[in-house]
């Protein structure tokens, strides 16, 4: 019986000894997890974070809220926070400022108690892969000037430049007329050997062709009225020239490319020149438009694959953008450091590159909202320009034959019901043009 009983109790203190100790593996191997959060993934949390935080947020800068390169490890060493409250922090940052939190608190009162933006949607394994990728040490940078460089070098490895082949060409044309001088000697040498008479062979070859011309009065008078006539030609053409700067392209005291902004970006010419939607004038976007998005971006990254060999070759490189942003900063008086207005701003000399002659009304609304023509139509592919032009002539006669040539829009549009009833009776036609609606009427355009 003590046998038996020796063993139960030896089996029943082995039992319990088994659960403690796989209790005491599964409390470790939870502490381990806890301990040691997912790493996360840098390429989905590059994506998140460019969706969710690089409005307000940079890795490397303070913007409208602190940089975030490592944010983890300097909270974990600085502040003794772990990953969970980075969790409760981005899923609701409201919540733990009013709970007290000491660190919620700072950081509100550090960044002018502007609250972030709860983000409740994102899961934690979205927070992991977000702090992966501020935890990555950054790209080393791809020397794209160089490869064009030597592109460029590889293509033109044979050494001959045109500056080398117009040299040779300047050589070979003072050849050409050194044998011209030294052929005309030897053939004057040979002659006077011969015993020729040159002056008298002169002599023999009669009135030369310019008297023969200057004594016939007749053609005198038929080339005086034909030269006239060219004269007239050329000087009317030449003087319906002047006021007309088709191709006008100024450099402006800062560079702006449309072909980025309304190109690359899909910018709206409307949100930058909001007023041609009711007013007479487009009118200049304001410098404070501009920061709208350019308090955020303060670097041009560009093309992943780097600038063209077209943007190298006319010095618009990544640095080159950038440079153009620090002076707008400068302009508007914006201080990058404490992302804030210092007040001390600077009038920007803008050159005009439309502009048409007082004596002549254009309404920008008339033709943008009423009409809804595209601004590519009067001002040429701006999404494509690097500086702006004035890609039409803007003259009386373009303008007339738009308006000959261009239907009305009148669907939906109950101001010209009435109109469009009458007009149509009147020219037998369902559509009518601006000319037919009185666009060819002097009141019309001019004052």
């Amino acid at each position: 019986m003590k046998k038996v009983t020796y063993r139960n109790q030896i089996s029943r203190v082995l039992g319990i000894s088994l659960v403690v100790f796989l209790l005491f593996s599964i409390s470790i191997f939870a502490q381990d997890e806890a301990a040691a959060p997912s790493s996360g993934d840098p390429a989905k949390g590059k994506a998140l974070f460019n969706q969710n935080c690089a409005a307000c947020h940079a890795l490397n800068r303070k913007m409208t809220g602190p940089a975030l390169a490592n944010v983890e490890s300097r909270l974990s060493e600085d502040e003794g926070l772990d990953r969970e409250w980075i969790y409760a922090w981005i899923k609701n940052s409201s919540g733990m400022i009013k709970s007290g939190d000491a660190y919620a608190n700072k950081v509100f009162a550090e960044y002018n108690q502007m609250p972030m933006t709860a983000f409740p949607t994102l899961s934690n394994t979205d927070i992991d892969d977000i702090l992966a990728y501020t935890a990555a040490p950054p790209p080393e940078p791809v020397a794209v000037a160089d490869t064009a460089v030597a592109e460029e070098g590889a293509g033109n490895s044979s050494g001959i430049t045109n500056e080398l082949i117009l040299g040779a060409l300047v050589v070979v044309f003072g050849l050409l007329v050194m044998m011209l001088f030294l052929v005309q000697r030897t053939l004057k040498r040979i002659a006077i050997a011969n015993g020729l008479d040159l002056e008298k062979m002169k002599a023999d070859q009669g009135v030369p062709l310019w008297k023969a011309f200057a004594q016939n009065q007749f053609l005198v008078l038929v080339s005086a009225i034909f030269l006239l006539l060219a004269g007239a030609y050329f000087a009317y053409g030449w003087m319906m020239q002047i006021g007309i700067d088709q191709g006008y392209t100024p450099i402006q005291p800062i560079h702006y490319s449309h072909k980025i902004h309304a190109g690359d970006n899909k910018i709206d010419c409307n949100y930058c020149h909001s007023s041609a939607r009711v007013s007479k004038h487009s009118g200049i976007p304001s410098l404070n438009v501009c920061m709208n998005c350019h308090k955020s971006i303060y670097e041009y990254k560009g093309n992943p694959e780097g600038p063209s060999k077209e943007d190298l070759a006319n010095g618009y490189t990544n640095e080159f953008y950038t440079g153009e942003i620090k002076k707008l900063y400068q302009a508007v008086g914006w201080d990058e450091e404490n992302q804030s207005y210092t007040g001390e701003s600077h009038p920007v000399e803008w050159v005009r590159i439309h502009n048409l002659p007082d004596l002549v009304y254009f309404n920008h609304s008339q033709h943008v909202t009423v009409a809804g023509i595209e601004c590519q139509t009067c001002h040429g592919p701006v999404e494509e320009m690097e500086i702006m032009t004035q890609f039409s002539p803007l003259t009386m006669g373009w303008c007339i034959t738009c308006h000959r040539d261009t239907n009305v829009k009148v669907e939906g549009n109950e101001y010209y019901a009435k109109i469009h009833e009458e007009l149509s009776k009147k020219f037998g036609v369902e559509e009518l043009t601006a000319a037919q609606m009185g666009g060819l009427e002097c009141g019309k355009c001019h004052y």
